[in-house]
């Protein structure tokens, strides 16, 4: 699981806006050593998704990464915006329902060509794609958990000041999400430090990586650091926060808050406290950073926790970012099967 891969926002406004983000994701696909027929398809993805935006909503976002599955490499594409939103999902899944101007693919060949794909849509609530497309046809096979991420610098910043990590445990995985302070190359500095802690040592407990993390940071302008380390075999997580950092466990059992202390990892840390929470086979992780206003409730898109945990974040990236400061939301559950026309 690759925690540094850097993610890149391409407005989607215009036709010419279209070509930038197609000649990205073709550079990208490219330098992560597709064949001209492979990155040929993320340049036809892009194009379809891209086109859907102009037509349907008139703007809207595409969000592109590098994404890993052992030694595979990927291009993650996510196609957001806050249009009228689909009445039929089945309907628009179907070939021959195309966009004018397109490559004329439609959204189910879109599907067929990637080799991950979700959607989320809803009358009044825009639209947001998830694909991931590999040279490999195995790219996404064998992967236990399913991991969504959005992270951005704050506008007009090059480096983002925020940074996570996700890294499978001998028992299930270890998650950190850090904003180091301010903006830019220095916070950043912070915030890689810290995720660098649980990239050597996944195993340690939230509360000992946290630690770990204060002595590691002391040269830096410090961060707000959270950590979860989740046991799917004892059921439980366990969770250290100190700062800024929000989240919450969401089940059929119900909703739970992760509670963080004030302070600032690598300089006033006072209280390190570790908490341990319910995990059950349903269950869903959700960490962010103060990019994201806290007033969000997933129960006002009725569907969407049941789509793949990218859409997940990037949703509430679209409708929620501060866009005053850097970004962050990841979203964890253990790897279960979807279809976008449920």
């Amino acid at each position: 699981m690759s925690p540094l891969s850097e993610q890149t926002a391409f407005q989607v406004g215009e036709p010419s806006e279209i070509a930038a983000v197609r000649r990205a994701g073709t550079q990208l696909a490219t330098n992560l050593g597709f064949n001209e027929t492979s990155a040929g398809r993320v340049a036809i993805v892009i194009t379809e998704a891209a086109t859907n935006i102009l037509k349907h909503a008139g703007h809207g976002e595409i969000l592109l990464r590098p994404v890993y599955s052992g030694s595979m490499a990927g291009v993650e594409i996510l196609a957001l915006d806050s249009g009228p939103g689909m009445s039929s999902i089945a309907l628009s899944m179907q070939d021959g329902m195309s966009s004018a101007g397109s490559y004329g693919v439609g959204m189910g060949a879109m599907q067929r060509m990637a080799n991950g794909f979700d959607l989320y849509s809803a009358p009044g609530l825009g639209c947001a794609i998830w694909l991931t497309l590999s040279a490999d046809p195995s790219f996404n096979d064998a992967a236990p958990w399913q991991i969504g991420a959005v992270s951005l610098p704050l506008p007009g910043e090059t480096a983002c000041g925020d940074a996570w990590a996700a890294v499978e445990t001998a028992n299930g995985l270890t998650l950190m999400v850090a904003d180091g302070l301010g903006h830019g190359p220095l916070a950043a500095q912070a915030s890689r430090g810290a995720t660098e802690v649980i990239l050597r040592n996944p195993e340690l407990a939230p509360a000992r990586a946290i630690e770990e993390a204060h002595a590691a940071l002391r040269s830096t302008r410090g961060a707000a650091v959270a950590v979860a380390s989740i046991d799917r075999y004892a059921g439980k997580v366990d969770f250290t926060g100190i700062g800024n950092i929000a989240g919450n466990t969401e089940s059929s059992a119900g909703r739970h808050h992760l509670v963080s202390h004030n302070g600032i990892v690598g300089s006033n840390m006072r209280k390190v406290q570790q908490f341990t929470l319910p995990w059950t086979d349903d269950a869903m992780l959700l960490m962010h950073s103060d990019g994201l206003a806290t007033r969000w409730n997933l129960d006002q898109y009725p569907g969407l926790a049941a789509r793949h945990p990218a859409l997940i974040a990037s949703v509430l990236y679209r409708d929620f970012a501060r866009q005053r400061d850097d970004v962050t939301i990841v979203v964890v559950r253990e790897h279960m099967n979807e279809s976008a026309g449920d």
